[in-house]
C-alpha cells in the first residue's frame, strides 16, 4: 500500500509537473521540480501522519477513504497556507491540478487494490490471526461473523475463555481454546497473533482491561473491545470522560426531525430522476413479459410500511399467472426459516422472470411507491401482512421507518440470508441510520445488482 501510493502520486506530481514545466522551461528546476518533489514529500507525509496506511483500515470499508481524503486535504491546506504566504500563483495552479488529481487518481488505486485484497481474502489468504476473548457465546457471534465476511480480514485461529475451556471438547465452533482470559497476553508473544478481539464477559472489569492493553504493549497485537451493544454503531455511539471514567454515551435514534425531510426530499427526486432514466427500459421489460406469459406486465401485491399501515407495491411480474395460489401446494418445499418463504428453483418463475429478479429489474417499479411516500430508496424490506401480524416486540421496530427499495439485506446477500440474520440487517438500520449510510448502501447495492448474487 505504502509503495502503491508513492509510486502513483510520484507519477502524478512528475506528470504535472513536465507538463507546466514545458510551458515554463527556463524555471523548470526553480519553480514546478521543486513543487512536484514538494508535494510528493508533503502527500506522503499527511498519509503516514493520518494512518492511512494502519492494516487496521485496509480494506475495511468507508473508513479507509475517509483516512486518505483527510490527508490528502491536510496536504491542500498546507499548500495553501504556502501559497498565500509566497504570494504564489504557481502554488494555487498547481492545487488546482495536482491535489484532484493524486486524489482521483489514489483513490482508484485504492480501490483497485481493495478489490484485488477482498479477493484474496475470500480464498483464506492476506488474513489477520485473531485471538478471541470472551464468553463462548460473544466468541461464537464474533467466529460466525468473521466467517461470513471474510473480506474484513480477520480469521479467528484461537479463543481465551473464562476457565479455559469450550463448549465442544475444548473448542468453539471449531476453534481451539487455547487457554484462560489470564493467558491472553502469553499466547499472543507466543503465537504471534496481531488481532486480540475482547468480546463481553463478566470477568473483564476496567482494571483487567487496562492491564491486558498495557501487557500487550510492544507485541504489534492491536487490542480490539466489543462493547455489549453490538448491534449499536456508528454516530450513535460516543465516548465521554465522567470522573475519569470512559463511558460509552448512546444517542436515541432519530425517527423524525430535519434529516427525515431531507431523506424525504432526496428519497423523492431520486426516484423521479431513475424513473427518467430508466422508463425506456421499463417500457421494453413490460412489453416482454407480456409477450411471453400469460398476464398483465404488473403484479401487486399488498405490504406493511411506516407504523404498520399497509399499502400496494408494485413489481414486473415475474411468475406465472395465479401463482399466490399455487403458493400453498410448495409449502413443503420451503428453503427460508422464519417467516420468509423462499424457494430457490420456484417452478412458478418464468424464464423472462428469472433474469429480472437476477439483476433485480423486477424491482423498478417500487419507484413509484418512492414517489408517493409508500417507500423509501433505503429502508427494511416491506413485509407480508401475515408476516408483520407475527412479529414480536422487537421485530416490530423494522415499522419504525418506511421500507424502502434496497437496504442492508440487499447488499449482504438478499435471498441468501436466513431469517434471523435478515431481521438484525433491518434493526441495524432503524437503529443506526444516516445520510451517510443511505449512500453506503446505495452505492453498493449496484455492484449486488450486477453481481445477481441471492437473487431468486
Amino acid at each position: 500500500m505504502i509503495t502503491g501510493d508513492a509510486v502513483t502520486t510520484a507519477v502524478v506530481v512528475a506528470s504535472i509537473g513536465n507538463f507546466f514545466g514545458a510551458r515554463d522551461a527556463a524555471n523548470w528546476h526553480e519553480k514546478w521540480g521543486i513543487l512536484a518533489f514538494g508535494t510528493w514529500l508533503l502527500v506522503l507525509g499527511a498519509l503516514a501522519v493520518g494512518r492511512a496506511w494502519s492494516p487496521a483500515v485496509l480494506g475495511q470499508g468507508a473508513e479507509e477513504f475517509r483516512r486518505l481524503g483527510r490527508a490528502l486535504f491536510a496536504a491542500t491546506v498546507v499548500l495553501a497556507l504556502g501559497g498565500i504566504a509566497l504570494t504564489s500563483r504557481n502554488i494555487k495552479l498547481w492545487i488546482f491540478v495536482a491535489v484532484p488529481a493524486i486524489a482521483i487518481v489514489s483513490m482508484t488505486a485504492r480501490y483497485l487494490l481493495r478489490l484485488w485484497l477482498h479477493r484474496q481474502r475470500k480464498e483464506g489468504r492476506c488474513l489477520r490471526p485473531v485471538l478471541a476473548a470472551g464468553s463462548p457465546d460473544t466468541v461464537h457471534d464474533l467466529i460466525a461473523r468473521t466467517r461470513k465476511f471474510p473480506h474484513l480480514g480477520w480469521r479467528v485461529d484461537g479463543v481465551c475463555t473464562t476457565d479455559g475451556l469450550g463448549p465442544d471438547g475444548g473448542h468453539v465452533d471449531g476453534v481451539p481454546v487455547i487457554g484462560r482470559l489470564a493467558d491472553v497476553a502469553g499466547r499472543v508473544r507466543r503465537d504471534g497473533y496481531r488481532v486480540v478481539a475482547v468480546t463481553p464477559d463478566p470477568h473483564w472489569s476496567p482494571h483487567r482491561l487496562r492491564r491486558l492493553a498495557w501487557n500487550l504493549e510492544g507485541s504489534d497485537a492491536e487490542m480490539v473491545v466489543a462493547p455489549v451493544l453490538m448491534e449499536v454503531a456508528g454516530p450513535r455511539l460516543h465516548i465521554d470522560a465522567v470522573l475519569g471514567i470512559p463511558l460509552l454515551r448512546v444517542s436515541m435514534p432519530v425517527f423524525t426531525g430535519g434529516r427525515r425531510v431531507v431523506k424525504g426530499v432526496v428519497d423523492r427526486l431520486g426516484a423521479a430522476v431513475l424513473l427518467l432514466l430508466f422508463s425506456p427500459l421499463m417500457v421494453g421489460v413490460g412489453l416482454l413479459v407480456t409477450a411471453t406469459s400469460r398476464g398483465g406486465p404488473f403484479y401487486s401485491q399488498r405490504r406493511v410500511g411506516k407504523d404498520g399501515r399497509e399499502f400496494t407495491i408494485l413489481k414486473f411480474r415475474t411468475m406465472v399467472a395465479g401463482a399466490d395460489r399455487a403458493r400453498a401446494g410448495l409449502a413443503g418445499l420451503n428453503e427460508g426459516a422464519g417467516l420468509l418463504f423462499k424457494l430457490r428453483r420456484d417452478p412458478r418463475v418464468t424464464r423472462v422472470g428469472a433474469v429480472l429478479r437476477r439483476y433485480s429489474i423486477d424491482e423498478l417499479p417500487q419507484l413509484f411507491n418512492v414517489i408517493t411516500g409508500s417507500m423509501s430508496l433505503v429502508g427494511p424490506r416491506p413485509p407480508l401482512p401475515e408476516e408483520s401480524a407475527a412479529y414480536g416486540p422487537d421485530i416490530r421496530r423494522r415499522l419504525l421507518v418506511k421500507p424502502g427499495l434496497t437496504g442492508l439485506w440487499q447488499i449482504s446477500g438478499r435471498s441468501d440470508l436466513s431469517w434471523e440474520e435478515a431481521v438484525r440487517l433491518d434493526l441495524r438500520y432503524v437503529e443506526d441510520w444516516s445520510l451517510a449510510l443511505d449512500t453506503v448502501i446505495l452505492w453498493k447495492t449496484l455492484r449486488a445488482v450486477l453481481y445477481g448474487q441471492g437473487a431468486y
